[in-house]
């Protein structure tokens, strides 16, 4: 069967099964009954021709059916009289072949035209019936029984299906418990998981409740993990954020000191002095992971930011200006629509995305890459994009979570802390946007998705 043709729900499967294991039914027995029926038919055919006697001597009208008798000789002469004939005909050398060729006993002889008889022959007669008749109530009831069944058939489909609907009944809702489930955001913060498949859909003792009960459990262990998730981030969050918090006192009081040592005007031996500053540096490095962690476990904590008009078309020139001051070996790009872009956000927190994007593909492709910025507006939307021309990213990563870093393909430079992208998700999530990533060798791109102010015409974008 073809698989277009295949039930593919299971009620469709229930019905099709009862239509076939009926039909099935149904054919097994009116085979049975058919044979049945042609067995006792032709049991009193022959006992018919078997008690068939010559007419009294004088009589015009032969017995019905062939009526004939054999010579001495070994021929066979006689007459053939069958229902609707006006008189018996004598029979044909055919017919008379075929009666030849008979054996003793009750058998089926094909007589041509004539059609088929039940035939006996012993010493001194031929005698027989023509099998019509039977054969005919044979096939109505062959009809009837096709009848019968289609009919069924019809019926069951009908009625099964109804039956079979209102059986499933509990099954949809056990189903309908799992689709609300499934649409619940489970990744997303602390959630209540209160679904539960009704009391009445959870009875062991049948099918779908042993399913309901089932699935109420795997709910309930579910649920005691997201709570057991949440509350191990939240510690995880809050040491986050209170560590970064205790940590940048003694860390500005190590770049004071280290300062303090590199301004003092007395000599300071130059291996102390290459120390210090390789303190200074590592001390602003740390700084500046402690202000990502910090800004990370802030926005975890849904902090508001600030929320103002922002021309995003004045900030990537600014950041981009930026880029290619530090970054003067890459070649950089702009695409801008000719209108400014106008976008409601926190200006800062803007520009540190945009900032972290340009950082992310300058350190992480080759010398000579191209970095394009671009800007387009559509359908309420702003589209701001980072692409480059560098090797890509490796298949798998992702890119976007906390401390990730690719492998050679996207070189790990020196300082990177594997945060960067992370806050360009967690700022852009902020912002009620969207951001993602599509990468192949040669190409790799950085969409941010975000609302638009006010109402601006859709622009087309080109080179800046």
């Amino acid at each position: 069967m073809s698989s277009n043709l295949r039930p593919r729900t299971l009620r469709a499967k229930l019905v099709v099964g009862q239509i076939v294991l009926l039909t099935a039914l149904c054919l097994v027995i009116g085979g049975v009954a058919v044979l049945a029926l042609h067995a006792f038919l032709m049991g009193n055919l022959d006992r018919e021709v078997t008690n068939l006697r010559p007419s009294p001597p004088g009589s015009p009208y032969g017995p019905p059916g062939i009526n004939a008798f054999i010579e001495p000789d070994g021929s066979i002469r006689g007459t053939i009289d069958l229902p609707g004939w006006q008189q018996p005909r004598p029979l044909t050398d055919y017919e008379i072949a075929a009666l030849a060729a008979v054996p003793s006993g009750p058998h089926t002889v094909d007589l041509g035209e004539a059609g088929e008889f039940r035939v006996v022959t012993d010493r001194m007669r031929v005698k027989g019936l023509p099998l019509a008749p039977v054969m005919g109530l044979v096939w109505q009831m062959v009809w009837i029984l096709a009848a019968l069944i289609v009919a069924g058939a019809a019926a069951v489909a009908l009625v099964g299906r109804v039956v079979v609907r209102r059986a499933l009944v509990p099954l949809d809702r056990v189903a309908d418990t799992a689709t609300r489930v499934s649409e619940l955001p489970l990744h997303e913060g602390e959630v209540a998981l209160a679904e539960r498949v009704p009391d009445e859909d959870t009875d062991p003792h049948t099918e779908v409740g042993k399913v309901g009960l089932a699935l109420n459990k795997m709910l309930g262990h579910i649920g005691d993990a997201l709570k057991a998730r949440h509350d191990s981030e939240m510690r995880v969050r809050q040491f986050v954020a209170d560590a970064s918090h205790e940590l940048r006192t003694p860390l500005a009081a190590i770049r004071g000191y280290a300062e303090l040592t590199r301004r003092s005007t007395e000599d300071v031996p130059p291996q102390i002095a290459h120390a210090m500053g390789r303190v200074e540096s590592e001390a602003l490095r740390m700084t500046s992971l402690v202000e990502d962690l910090l800004l990370l476990a802030r926005l975890d904590a849904g902090r508001p930011l600030e929320s103002e008009d922002v021309d995003l078309s004045r900030l990537v020139l600014d950041v981009v200006g930026d880029a290619r001051i530090a970054g003067p070996d890459h070649s950089w790009k702009l695409e801008l629509p000719e209108d400014p872009v106008i976008v409601p956000g926190d200006v800062q927190r803007l520009h540190q995305v945009l900032g972290n994007l340009l950082s992310n593909a300058r350190t992480h492709t080759p010398p000579g890459t191209t970095v394009t910025t671009g800007l387009s507006v559509h359908n309420g939307q702003v589209d701001l994009t980072v692409t480059d021309d560098g090797p890509g990213i490796p298949e798998g990563l992702a890119v976007f979570e906390r401390f990730a870093r690719g492998d050679s393909s996207r070189s790990r430079a020196a300082g990177s802390t594997g945060l960067g992208l992370s806050i360009v998700a967690a700022v852009v999530g902020a912002h009620d946007g969207e951001v993602s990533v599509h990468s192949v060798p040669g190409r790799t791109t950085f969409t941010v998705s975000l609302h638009t102010a006010r109402s601006q015409q859709e622009h087309t974008t080109g080179p800046g």
